[in-house]
């Protein structure tokens, strides 16, 4: 088992970014620890269909299981004339939800197991549930919210953080890119914010999330409870209703109320240095601009998985002026070329199993990563592509 939850926790903020990425997904990877109880619970309370990821030990990783019962009952709901809203929350108090489950994919990809394929395409298609939704969708995203995480809660109506949140989109670290349709809401975030979250898998906390954009209210985590109690307690609410009673909580609330964004020092250099076209500009504008904060930007960057990087660019890119259902068969491509490829078992490896640090990436360099192959991981797989 890991180590004990409390130290981890306090550890969290201190710990060097592939540290902190690896205690969460050494967590990811405890699934089978979980406890024998549902892995997730769906109930109807009130006014409101509520979901709850309940594998506090995993950190409520997203396991393929889990998806088949979310996909239909969310379906459900949204059909059902007596449920007015959806709520989308994880148990435990540590996390939201910190990701899919790493573990069983890596394990599949290796052997050619259909699960490699099954789970992508199907989180993906609860992910466009979440994004095209009738229903008001409310994601409480109280914790870690990384990764598969993202996707249950970022392409929702409403997404409500507290003090404890903590976001990433750290798959640039174990050669994967920022999927679940990060390359459909990242580009739309204010300048180059998205392409620099993606690129460097910078963690954002707290309301710096409601200030990046990507949630939209931002409460007290104890006062979730209550928030939770007023909306289910509507009487068939519009999504008015729903967004009064979000306000309100939010309005109230003064936690860092007073706080710069934490990116408000360096949104120009973020906006100017990301903004070129290949990834070999974005690190020769860095290496010129030469400042503590940009050859920071560098050494992150140089630690991450050169095809991951410049497949990542081109997603964000192209994803810009795509609807989430083609930015999702495009990713679906992308996820399928990182099961066929080198670096996202040597990034799980060094992160996940051997916990080295020392990922060896093949290419090793960003000029060896050739247009031609990336070309390769965007081209249609005819009847196997995503099909939403």
């Amino acid at each position: 088992m890991g180590p004990h939850w409390g130290l981890v926790v306090r550890q969290l903020p201190r710990l060097k970014p592939f540290n902190r990425l690896q205690i969460i997904l050494q967590h990811l990877n405890m699934s089978k620890h979980t406890d024998s109880a549902a892995e997730v619970l769906l109930e109807k309370k009130g006014c409101a269909g509520v979901i709850t990821m309940n594998r506090p030990k995993a950190l409520n990783a997203l396991n393929l299981s889990m998806i088949r019962q979310i996909y239909p009952q969310l379906k459900t709901w949204e059909k059902d004339p007596e449920t007015f809203l959806i709520i989308i929350k994880g148990t435990g108090g540590k996390a939201f939800c910190a990701g899919g489950d790493i573990r069983a994919i890596t394990d599949a990809g290796k052997v050619g197991d259909r699960l490699a394929q099954d789970f992508f395409r199907e989180e993906y298609i609860l992910n466009n549930a979440v994004g095209t939704c009738q229903k008001p969708y409310v994601a409480l995203i109280d914790g870690i919210t990384m990764g598969g995480g993202v996707g249950l809660s970022v392409h929702g109506h409403f997404r409500v953080a507290t003090e404890k949140t903590l976001f990433a989109m750290p798959e640039t670290a174990i050669g994967l890119f920022p999927d679940v349709g990060g390359g459909y809401f990242l580009p739309r975030l204010s300048g180059k914010i998205g392409y620099y979250l993606a690129l460097t898998g910078f963690r954002l906390k707290g309301r710096d999330l409601q200030k990046a954009g990507i949630a939209t209210h931002f409460v007290e985590s104890e006062k979730l409870p209550a928030l939770e109690e007023d909306l289910i307690a509507l009487k068939s609410p519009s999504k008015e209703n729903v967004a009064d009673v979000l306000n309100s909580y939010h309005m109230k609330c003064k936690i860092d109320q007073e706080k710069q964004f934490v990116l408000d020092e360096h949104m120009d250099k973020i906006n100017s240095l990301f903004s070129a076209s290949c990834m070999e500009e974005i690190i020769q504008n860095l290496k010129q601009d030469g400042s503590p904060f940009a050859l920071k930007q560098l050494e992150t960057i140089n630690k991450m998985s050169p095809t991951s990087l410049k497949m990542t660019l081109r997603q964000l890119r192209e994803g810009a002026s795509m609807n989430l259902q083609d930015v999702l068969t495009m990713e679906y491509r992308l996820s399928q070329a990182c099961m066929s490829g080198h670096d996202f078992y040597e990034g799980v490896r060094a992160v996940l199993i051997d916990k080295d640090q020392v990922p060896k990436w093949k290419p090793a360099t960003l000029e060896e990563v050739t247009d031609e192959f990336v070309e390769n991981c965007f081209k249609s797989l005819g009847n196997s592509d995503l099909k939403l």
